[in-house]
């Protein structure tokens, strides 16, 4: 009973050491594991360091690298003669000089500035009317820093635009949108050289579009956007996210004179058309009609008792006008031009401009309540004017 008692406690003995040694290898193969699978976390985590961040959102630097080289810094100088009252102190040495004397006062140099887009690679730029207007010297600076002197080709004071040429190599032109895609709510960027700081890129959206009645223009079809635009930026360029210039940035809204958050360009297609004319003509070209008006109003209808109609009331005939050969009267109401319904002042003033010297115009209206048709020839709208061709009562 005795020998049978010790063989089962040295049986015991050797179970409880060969547990006690597996329960070791097993932590250390447990800590093996551990180990390795730290190790390899540590590396896991060491490569993903080294890898650069993933952005979905890159802005929009690659649109700007795209457009910013062909939009331009534009300088204009004024020689004028020194105000007398600036250097009253001379004028008695004056007296003793000569005219041609090296010592009399020179001209002085009252300068502005601007922004420009250059539109062709041969060197053509548009830019606003009012940068250059009435300028003795234009100056243009390219975003590569070189600098030419500008010739001025032509101007165009009814849509605010005008084109110079320079005379440089390997100049880039910008990609032209196509406008009639452009939406309310698009993001657009502006680029130009605000208080001539240097060229600036300002960020908007698309806030309306074909705004008219809000410059002195008289053929207004505007963007209106919210990307900030101020003195200088005239000139410059619009675009949106692939760097296609949609529009020129010509004005701003605003009661002191810098950027209150209504910012207004050219639309591109428009600003295409004038600078394609003026390259090929040195003018633009349009029809004229010679009446003015304005769009019915309650008060209007009422005094020619009408209850409601659509249509622009002659208010003035030019008697060596197209429109007084055809009959047209002050108090005629014009409904339709050839079978297009006009509703406001800006769409006869459009399709007027859109025809040419020598079109025939069929012309649907009303006199003392009755309908007329009558034809006319249109002519050639004088040049350099800057009063609207249809008095809207606004302006």
């Amino acid at each position: 009973m005795q020998k049978h008692k010790r063989s089962f406690l040295y049986f015991f003995s050797w179970l409880l050491i060969g547990v006690f040694f597996g329960l070791i290898i097993l932590l250390a193969r447990g800590d093996i594991s551990l180990t390795i699978n730290q190790n390899k976390g540590t590396q896991d985590h060491a490569l993903s360091v080294k890898k650069p961040p993933q952005s979905k959102h890159s802005g929009y630097a690659d649109a700007v690298m795209r457009a910013a080289p062909a939009v331009v810094s534009i300088q204009t100088i004024n020689w004028v003669d020194p105000d007398p009252d600036e250097n009253a102190s001379e004028d008695v040495i004056q007296r003793f000089l000569s005219k041609k004397s090296p010592h009399r006062p020179r001209k002085k140099a009252e300068t502005g500035s601007g922004s420009g887009v250059i539109i062709k690679k041969s060197g053509y730029i548009l830019t606003n009317y009012h940068v250059i207007s009435n300028r003795d010297e234009v100056r243009v600076r390219l975003n590569d820093g070189r600098v030419a002197v500008a010739e001025l080709i032509g101007t165009d004071p009814d849509t605010d635009l005008a084109v110079l040429k320079i005379d440089l190599k390997d100049l880039p032109a910008l990609s032209i949108a196509d406008v009639t895609k452009l939406r309310v709510g698009d993001i657009v960027l502006a680029i130009g050289d605000p208080f001539a700081i240097g060229q600036t890129v300002t960020q908007g959206i698309v806030s309306a579009t074909g705004r008219t009645r809000v410059s002195q223009n008289t053929y207004e079809d505007f963007i209106q956007t919210d990307a900030a635009i101020n003195p200088g930026n005239s000139g410059g360029a619009l675009i949106n996210v692939d760097g296609e210039i949609v529009g020129i940035n010509s004005n701003i809204y605003s009661s002191t004179g810098n950027y209150q958050g209504i910012s207004f360009s050219i639309p591109i297609d428009l600003a295409q058309q004038v600078a394609e004319q003026i390259i090929a003509n040195g003018t633009v070209v349009r029809g004229w009609l010679g009446v003015e008006g304005q769009e019915l109003t309650p008060q209007i209808l009422r005094s020619v008792e009408l209850d409601s109609m659509h249509g622009i009331l002659i208010t003035n005939v030019d008697k060596n006008g197209p429109g007084y050969y055809a009959g047209l009267m002050s108090g005629d109401i014009i409904t339709s031009i050839n079978r297009q319904e006009i509703i406001s002042t800006n769409d006869i003033i459009n399709l007027i401009a859109a025809g040419r010297p020598g079109d025939k115009f069929l012309i649907d209206g009303i006199r003392r309540r009755q309908s007329f048709v009558t034809t006319a020839i249109l002519g050639q709208r004088p040049l350099m004017s800057r009063q609207r061709i249809i008095n809207d009562g606004e302006k």
